[in-house]
């Protein structure tokens, strides 16, 4: 019997030679498919950051830039905010941007949860439901700038809002906040974001199994009773994206703060394109640094509270 069983232990380890040995190339395989978009990443996103968080700590003057290490950009960045009674720039003007973060995602919240609701629950055709997504969707084959000076002729002081209240008899004289104002601005984030919140709730909600909304509806839920205690928990992923996309892209937007605003509200974004402007880019760099750990932040606690990689 012994020696029956020696020749088989003999022949067990090359067996799992034999079954490890394809296995290896199968658990290189992910990094191999992951490699391009992992250059692509590398290349184009932390090779920069590493480049502006380099430059943001050397010297410059009005010029050159100096490749030598200092800290007084940071310093510059936070003069005077030592004082919480007398606010300084830096943080008059975050607090001027998350004035506009909170209400465009305000807005956009309010616009893009009906619009998802309505395309994923009422619209049964999926040919329909493209074609509304491609409505949607025609606003950016033009540019965002020619989007926002579409506005003027419709805000402004002798604009068709304007005339039209003045010829109805509802204002004497015209409206001067319609333009170049925290409105304006608002207005504008609004119309360019609010497809930004649209897509990740509607993909939240096409993934709900219907037989739970049926479910509450035979335990005898109304229909608030159902949207809130059953398709807005689903939707948190998708409100939680939505959210993450229109935060970072409010926060680093000049272009539109400019033209909006007639070049007269503060951003944190377009300080730093004026920084750039007067080729002081180590300064602008350390604003973006800044502004970069701020948005990170925002993310982090939103994460915190929403577990992305648990929901999806």
């Amino acid at each position: 019997m012994s020696d029956v069983a020696l020749p088989a232990l003999a022949d067990a380890p090359a067996k799992t030679e034999q079954t490890e040995t394809p296995a290896r190339p199968r658990r290189r395989l992910p990094y191999l498919q992951a490699a391009p978009m992992a250059l692509v990443f590398v290349v184009f996103l932390a090779i920069p950051l590493l480049l502006t968080l380099m430059v943001s700590f050397w010297e410059y003057n009005e010029y050159e830039i100096i490749p030598a290490f200092t800290l007084q950009n940071y310093r510059d960045v936070f003069e005077g905010c030592g004082n919480l009674a007398d606010p300084c720039t830096t943080v008059r003007t975050y607090l001027s941007t998350l004035k506009f973060c909170a209400l465009t995602l305000a807005f956009t919240l309010m616009v893009g949860f009906p619009v998802a609701y309505f395309l994923a629950f009422h619209v049964r055709s999926r040919t329909v439901q493209m074609a509304l997504f491609l409505l949607c969707t025609i606003p950016f084959w033009t540019s965002n700038v020619i989007r926002m000076i579409s506005w003027i002729p419709l805000l402004g002081r002798n604009g068709l809002v304007n005339d039209t209240l003045r010829s109805l008899g509802v204002i004497e004289r015209p409206i001067e906040g319609l333009l170049y104002s925290d409105f304006s601005v608002t207005l504008a984030f609004v119309h360019l974001y609010t497809v930004f919140m649209i897509v990740p709730i509607f993909n939240s909600m096409a993934r709900i199994d219907r037989s739970l909304i049926e479910a509450a509806y035979d335990a005898g839920a109304t229909g608030w009773q159902t949207l809130w205690s059953v398709v807005v928990p689903l939707c948190k992923p998708g409100i939680a994206i939505g959210t993450i996309f229109v935060l970072t892209l409010v926060m680093g937007d000049f272009v539109t703060v400019g033209v909006m605003g007639g070049q007269q509200i503060a951003s944190v974004g377009k300080v730093i394109q004026v920084q750039m402007s007067y080729l002081q880019f180590p300064a602008a760099a350390a604003n973006a640094v800044v502004l970069l750990a701020a948005v990170l932040m925002m993310i982090l606690g939103l994460t915190r509270v929403i577990d992305l990689r648990k929901e999806l």
